[in-house]
This record gives structure tokens, sequence and C-alpha cells, in this order.
């Protein structure tokens, strides 16, 4: 899978890239990474790429010209004039009507929020591009015209899109297979079967005077898979019981809710 990153601080990736699961999936063939600084598309001999915003207001804003012809040299999109829709092209939006070529995504506070099936969504593809915000955001032009999508990691602002690319470049890619060391291991993540992940435990089975429970050192494997069920459920229930309301739930797992509600407050 490849993402294209466009960004004014290409900088800002080089220790990500270089640790931990990206780099085994960059190493393996399984992920490419290429990193456009936007201000080499800007022209002039400053090579500007933001500027005060028409009617007034205190930042800055980036400018389209130098984010247009980056997207558009990197990908391969024919200069526009009357937006993306004119393109011959395979990606449908999710947010507009608009054709693409890839997903061409925002990365701005103004967004969807980024969550796991959005993730699923993205891993889909083979290719991805990512437009890291800065100052105030964008020219409203290269949300109308350019992008196919926005999206935020959360109600909060950064000063930039850099660690938002990084979230979803991190959250996408570690579902393609063979990106984690355990086959099944993204389905058992926290939000990929719409619970909270149920508690881990390893060596020792006793730390302090605390021990293990007893079903994970019992090797019944249906007894396990019920109890870790059990306690993802629970977890679920007291920390996001919003979550409840959109998983599909067997009877065993309505039952042992209704105990729940029953318990005394704990």
């Amino acid at each position: 899978m490849r993402f294209d990153i466009f960004t004014l601080f290409p900088g800002i990736f080089e220790g990500p890239l270089r640790e931990s699961m990206i780099k085994r999936a960059i190493d393996a063939g399984l992920l490419n990474v290429q990193l456009h600084n936007i201000r080499d598309y800007a022209a002039g001999k400053h090579q500007v790429t933001d500027d005060y915003p028409y009617g007034g207001g205190g930042g800055m804003v980036m400018k389209p010209e130098p984010v247009f012809a980056a997207v558009e040299s990197v990908l391969g999109i024919r200069e526009q004039g009357s937006g993306s829709g004119d393109q011959d092209t395979d990606y449908q939006s999710p947010v507009t009507n608009h054709q693409f070529p890839i997903p061409i995504i925002l990365l701005t506070p103004q967004g969807r929020v980024f969550n796991q099936s959005i993730a699923y969504e993205l891993a889909q593809y083979d290719r991805v591009a990512l437009i890291c915000g800065r100052y105030e955001g964008f020219d409203e032009r290269i949300r109308e015209h350019l992008a196919s999508d926005e999206i935020s990691i959360g109600d909060f602002v950064l000063t930039g899109g850099e660690l938002a690319a990084l979230v979803v470049l991190d959250a996408v890619i570690r579902l393609k297979p063979g990106a984690l060391g355990d086959p099944e291991g993204a389905s058992d993540d926290s939000h990929a079967s719409g619970l909270l992940e149920y508690p881990h435990y390893t060596r020792p089975p006793e730390f302090r005077g605390w021990g293990v429970p007893e079903v994970l050192l019992s090797g019944d494997h249906a007894k396990v898979d019920r109890w870790r069920r059990e306690q993802a459920l629970r977890r679920t229930w007291l920390r996001r019981p919003d979550m409840l309301t959109a998983v599909e739930l067997s009877k065993a797992d309505r039952a042992f809710l209704d105990t729940l509600r029953q318990a005394p407050d704990e």
C-alpha cells in the first residue's frame, strides 16, 4: 500500500517511519510512504505557501496554488478548472458527488472523526493521499475542488496535520495482512469487533500478590473465549456504553449484560 503525504514539514515523519511496525511494514514491502514537500511546488524565489485571509482576521491560510500543483503533479491529475468531478476515475468521495483517482484526504479538525470503520475503508485501497494542514487552515477551493474527504482524529486542534497523518497511516497499515506479527491481531483489538478489548495477562502467574484469572490457566479454550467475550462486554459497558448500541449481540451477550445492570454499583 502506498501513502503519498503532502506536508510543509516532512522531517516530522522521519523518526516514526523508522521505528516499530511501520518500519517493518516498509522493510517487508507492505508499505510505501512518499513524502512531498508542498513548498517545492510553490512559485517564486521565496516559495510562499501561505497568505493573509481575505476579509481580515488573525493567522495565515494555505494558498491553493502550491497544494494543487503538488497533488496534481504527483498523482498525475490533469490541471483542473471546474473541479475534480471531471476526472475519469473510479473512487467515489464519501462526502461529495465527485470522482477521484484515489482517496485524497485533508487532515483537518473540520473533517469526519476518524475511527476503526474508516481505517478499514481506507485499507481497501492500494494508494491514499494525505494533505497536512497548517496555520489557520486551507483555502476553501482546496476543500471544494481537490480533496475527496476530510478527516479529523478528534475534537481538538493540533499545530498541523502531520501527527494526524501518522495516526491514520498507522491505523490503516496494521490492517493489511502481514503487517502484524499475529495474523489475527488486528481483529482482536479494541473497536475492531465493536467492543473494547478484554484484559491481557502474561508471566509471571503471580506478581506482588496479584494473580492471573484461573480460567486463563485452565487450558479450556471454550471457557477462555467466553471469559474474554464477557470481559470485553463488561469493559465496554463500564467505559463506553454508547458502543453497545452498534454491536451485534448474541443471546448470551445480552444475558451477561443484564447481570451487569442488575449488579450493585461498583
